[in-house]
């Protein structure tokens, strides 16, 4: 066998020769590009940039790899070189092994530098502040809905969403021993005990169930206390040297979450768009109706339309509304000015490239 593996061996070291040149070649090419962005004061992360070098890798690609792999590998190449203009620092819900944490590394590759931080709120106002040049934080799941907290303070950031990340979430019951002998309650965010409902119903019934800020929050006391167990990710059983006790116990098998990335910059069109919004209406039949009226009219498609209470005193709501294209798009921008004048209340939250499926 050997003898087989050898000159096969040989070309591959060949070839690693090559690929090292080239990435170095790219890297500085990137350094000049770093130069240029330094003298106009432009921003080191350019997500419509990014996302067009992805879509271009996976049209181009002529196998074996799979699109998602090769894109894995352009994504930390990206990151690497981004790095060397500046490492890009991204706040997200923490601690250290939480679904967002999982995000941030699909969205900017790891050549970041991550902050953690003990809330929604805590992610928002880092980004704000300056301490973080990007936050990510969990807007919708696929079973359970909206996190209304990301919602309600969508309305009154300054910051704009700048990407947005679709996650494959499975949930992991976890123990200090891998067994449930002696524990008494389970622990884990809000939302991971709803999705995991169905299963911890039939499988533990009986046992305590305790919400808690993070599902990476309930792996760390997991790995203090032996009398409770956490739903969480592997990365944060490993990260809190937790043993897996019953994997992929989420009862949507397809269970998603999605991410949105926050920043002050404002988002060039990728060619492959989405744009989300926040409105309301005059307190008036028929109002709803007319206020997307433009939409239909321009031929702009509506794919996602979720209601909030404005917490007023009344019962107005607050539409969140998310449409396909960008608000350079000229179709867009025709139906967004009409929409405009006609809303009680109307906020433009990002316009940004579609997340990668």
């Amino acid at each position: 066998m050997d003898d087989k593996l050898k000159p096969l061996r040989a070309q591959i070291d060949q070839i690693d020769e090559q690929i090292l040149d080239l990435l170095n070649r790219r890297a500085c090419v990137a350094q000049q590009v770093g130069h240029v962005k330094a003298v106009e004061n432009a921003p080191v992360f350019r997500p419509e940039r990014e996302a067009q070098v992805l879509a271009g890798v996976a049209e181009r690609n002529p196998g074996p790899m799979k699109n998602v792999d090769v894109q894995a590998v352009f994504r930390e190449i990206m990151s690497a070189c981004r790095a060397l203009e500046r490492r890009v620092v991204v706040a997200y819900l923490g601690p250290v092994g939480t679904f967002s944490e999982q995000a941030v590394y699909q969205q900017f590759g790891h050549a970041v530098q991550g902050l953690p931080c003990a809330s929604i709120d805590e992610v928002f106002r880092a980004t704000e502040t300056g301490a973080a040049d990007f936050g990510v934080v969990p807007a919708e799941n696929s079973s359970e809905g909206v996190v209304n907290r990301t919602l309600d303070l969508l309305l009154q950031t300054t910051l704009s969403i700048c990407g947005e990340v679709v996650l494959l979430v499975r949930h992991n019951l976890m123990s200090q021993s891998g067994r449930m002998d002696g524990v008494t309650c389970i622990a884990a965010h809000t939302q991971a005990l709803a999705q995991c409902q169905n299963w911890l119903n039939q499988h533990y019934p009986d046992t305590e169930r305790k919400a808690l800020v993070s599902n990476a929050e309930a792996a760390r006391i997991a790995g203090e206390d032996p009398t409770m167990a956490a739903i969480a990710s592997e990365a944060a059983g490993h990260t809190y040297r937790l043993q897996v006790v019953q994997s992929h116990i989420q009862d949507d098998a397809h269970n998603r979450t999605r991410f949105v990335v926050l920043g002050q910059q404002q988002v060039m069109p990728s060619g492959k768009d989405k744009t989300s919004l926040v409105l309301s209406v005059p307190n008036k039949a028929g109002a709803v109706y007319g206020l997307l009226a433009p939409l239909a009219q321009y031929g702009v498609s509506m794919t996602r339309f979720e209601s909030r209470p404005a917490r007023m005193g009344g019962w107005e709501y607050y539409f969140y509304v998310d449409i396909e294209g960008h608000v350079q798009d000229e179709k867009v921008a025709q139906a967004l000015a009409e929409l405009k004048q006609q809303a009680a209340f109307f906020k433009i939250l990002g316009s940004y490239p579609l997340a990668l499926q």
